[in-house]
């Protein structure tokens, strides 16, 4: 699931950070990406990457159900839609318009 939100004072790394989610470097693929864990374990977890245009930023959620099932592959079991996505969506955009100080 993709949506956006236009430029204010803070870094889109900030704002995704302080929606609870921690920072991934891949190595394989020099990707910043984040995510949050839904449970004890590394899955299932929200997995999010951040893109910059000129005047917003987009943030690109996902639930990741289990790692990939085959080596050498970055497939996994990810949901980028339905009710656990949706609920994850509407929770981050309620943070980030908070912090903007507007209401949702």
């Amino acid at each position: 699931m993709k949506f956006k939100f236009p430029y204010k004072e803070y870094n889109p790394e900030d704002l995704i950070r302080r929606c609870g989610y921690g920072k991934i470097y891949n190595r394989h693929t020099n990707e910043t990406s984040y995510k949050r864990a839904l449970g004890s374990g590394f899955y299932p977890r929200f997995h999010v990457y951040l893109h910059e245009f000129d005047h917003y930023f987009e943030v690109n959620l996902h639930l990741d159900q289990k790692k990939a099932s085959y080596e050498g592959t970055t497939a996994h079991s990810g949901e980028y839609d339905g009710d656990q996505v949706d609920q994850e969506a509407r929770r981050i955009t309620k943070v980030i318009a908070d912090i903007y100080g507007v209401q949702v």
